[in-house]
């Protein structure tokens, strides 16, 4: 018998290496890929919550008087924010097709002129498909002086052709403290009040 034995075909340690290493690079581009791609996906479906950040036409439709749902409401500020956020009231019923109009209240109990931006979220989610709102205060930035209090509206409708087995919505806004990414025109105007 030889000292050297013949070895059956194997593959090249260097190519089983640049395989795994595009394998690893794939899977982080993919994981990269997959924040955008999922904004999308809910936008489209209405999946998670996602409610549009555009102002929606004006019902012209009938308004369903057969069946009310509940709709309620819940805010918290992102970690960190010191402002004061809460709706004026903690639920309303509404009938598929009536607009009604919600106030949320914020205190700024800094000593500092801030910005912040809501962002809602709809539960269950297939809900947010139907919830239409004409006017809200998270379309735009909020800036608010040091010590100030005020109302933000927030104007809606469900509209008549949400399923009939959907009897409550949860609307959840979380307000962020933006005033570092403010844009500059509500800078400007909330340093020339």
């Amino acid at each position: 018998m030889s000292d050297h034995q013949s070895t059956p075909n194997r593959p090249d340690n260097g190519r089983v290496v640049k395989r795994l290493l595009l394998v690893v690079v794939g899977m982080f581009g993919f994981g990269f890929a997959l924040v955008p791609l999922y904004e999308v996906f809910c936008e489209i479906t209405g999946f998670n919550g996602r409610t549009s950040n555009e102002a929606a036409a004006v019902n012209t439709r009938a308004v369903d008087t057969s069946r009310s749902i509940n709709v309620q409401f819940i805010t918290r500020v992102n970690q960190g924010m010191p402002w004061d956020f809460q709706p004026e009231v903690k639920m309303v019923r509404v009938h598929p097709g009536e607009t009604k109009v919600v106030n949320f209240l914020v205190e700024n109990r800094t000593g500092n002129n801030m910005v912040a931006q809501a962002i809602p979220s709809v539960s269950p989610g297939e809900a947010g498909l139907y919830l239409n709102k004409t006017e809200c205060f998270c379309f735009e930035q909020q800036p608010l002086a040091a010590g100030d209090t005020t109302a933000m509206p927030m104007q809606f409708y469900l509209d008549p052709e949400i399923p009939a087995h959907i009897h409550t919505l949860t609307l959840q806004y979380t307000l962020y403290d933006i005033t570092a990414n403010a844009t500059p025109d509500v800078l400007a105007t909330m340093l020339a009040n």
